[in-house]
């Protein structure tokens, strides 16, 4: 009995379990239903504030600006209520006080539009005057946000291109498709045309065509110029040496000329002064030894002919006379045509002379059939004609030197020359010879 008693009261007991285990789902479905429907309702709630937030936004803005102009509109009536009010002398205050300050406007404007060069206008013309600025603030605006450009290029070979320019400043860039060209150019202002400069590139890899496939400036790595294209205008105005003398005109020629006759004379006298034989020098003893052995092969060139004349002669008025002669032979052969290079020396710089003056004369001409009005064509001119004198000073300055140097060498050789000569003169006869 007992045992059936367990048994019925675990039946008991797991039918009791399951009947709560079935009633806490059905109240947890019920929790989490209640949940849902609040977050729902909480949803729909805070739309509604949002909607109304909204709305009153917008009124509330719309009550600002009533309010706004409101005032702005008591402020004119009180404006008008004290002008009915003012006495003439008053008005006549105010007239003035708003006479000074368009005066004051009117110059502000003269004096922007006269730092950036443009016309000053007096107050008849203001409106004018205004524009002309706001003209220049656009450009302003423009060079401060630089975009590209499609403009006409004159190229190096004087061929006419269409290229797209970017502009920063008084710097310009430029990129061409036919030729593939990038570098810098300068714009012509009396020509209003572009002109290449520099060309940094001649493939299509360079930084403009990139930004231009990018569709904008973008980050660019291009070369700039700091001296803002001075430099390249002075690149532009460099010349090859041929081109520098054909501006010296007909004058350069003999110039040239004179130039190259002395530099053939100093090469040919320096040949032969720098092959002379070494002077030799001996102690007195020494030359009377040589003289009694008749050993004239111990020297060589102008030395061992003033020897061989010592040898064939006795000593006296006869042998001096010998070597006296011989001495004036050697010194003519060591200067001969030395004088040349010194005349080339002193007749350069007068034929520089003569073409600048030539120069100067056709500048004159220019200048009276042209007027002065144009710097260039008396600067041209003068610039033309000064090369002349520069050319004549080139060759003057290396014909003086190379003039003084060969003249101390043939100095210097001939010096030696005395002195053994003396030396020679005072040997006496030794055993006469057959």
């Amino acid at each position: 009995m007992k045992h059936v008693y367990l048994k019925t009261f675990a039946l008991v007991m797991l039918v009791f379990c399951q009947q709560v285990l079935a009633d806490s789902d059905n109240l947890k479905h019920s929790v989490l239903n209640d949940i849902k429907k609040a977050q729902s309702t909480l949803n729909s709630t805070q739309a509604n504030i949002a909607k109304q937030q909204a709305q009153l936004a917008k009124k509330i803005f719309n009550k600002q600006q009533s309010l706004q102009q409101l005032r702005q509109q008591a402020a004119v009536n009180r404006r008008l209520a004290d002008e009915d009010s003012l006495s003439l002398e008053q008005l006549q205050t105010r007239l003035a006080t708003w006479q000074q300050q368009q005066q004051y406007q009117i110059n502000v404007l003269n004096q922007f539009t006269r730092q950036h060069n443009l016309a000053t206008a007096t107050s008849s013309d203001q409106s004018a005057l205004l524009s002309q600025v706001l003209e220049q603030i656009k450009q302003q605006e423009v060079a401060l946000y630089p975009q590209f450009k499609q403009q006409s290029i004159v190229l190096n070979n004087g061929e006419l291109s269409q290229a797209s320019t970017l502009k920063v400043g008084p710097v310009t860039w430029f990129s061409t498709s036919t030729p593939k060209l990038m570098g810098l150019a300068n714009e012509d202002q009396q020509a209003n045309t572009l002109k290449v400069a520099l060309v940094q590139s001649t493939s299509t890899d360079n930084p403009l065509n990139t930004s231009l496939q990018q569709g904008g400036v973008g980050n660019m790595a291009l070369t700039f110029d700091p001296t803002l294209t001075q430099l390249i205008t002075s690149q532009a105005q460099q010349e090859s040496p041929l081109e520098h003398l054909k501006k010296g005109g007909l004058w350069a020629i003999p110039i040239i000329l004179f130039a190259c006759f002395a530099l053939t004379i100093a090469l040919l006298k320096a040949v032969q002064l720098l092959r002379l034989s070494k002077i030799k020098m001996h102690s007195q003893l020494q030359l009377q030894t040589l003289f009694n052995e008749n050993n004239s092969s111990a020297f060589l060139g102008m030395q061992q002919q003033l020897f061989n004349l010592t040898l064939a002669s006795e000593k006296g008025q006869v042998r001096d006379d010998q070597l006296f002669n011989q001495l004036i032979h050697d010194k003519h052969k060591l200067d001969n045509f030395i004088g040349a290079i010194a005349i080339t020396a002193a007749v350069a710089p007068l034929l520089g002379l003569l073409g600048t003056v030539s120069g100067m004369i056709e500048t004159f001409k220019m200048m009276t059939l042209f007027g002065s009005g144009d710097p260039e064509v008396v600067s041209g001119g003068i610039a033309q004609a000064l090369i002349t004198t520069e050319l004549g000073l080139v060759v003057a300055i290396p014909a003086l030197v190379l003039n003084a140097l060969l003249s101390r060498k043939a100095k210097a050789y001939y010096s030696q020359l005395e002195a053994f000569s003396l030396q020679l003169s005072q040997l006496e006869q030794g055993e006469p010879r057959v």
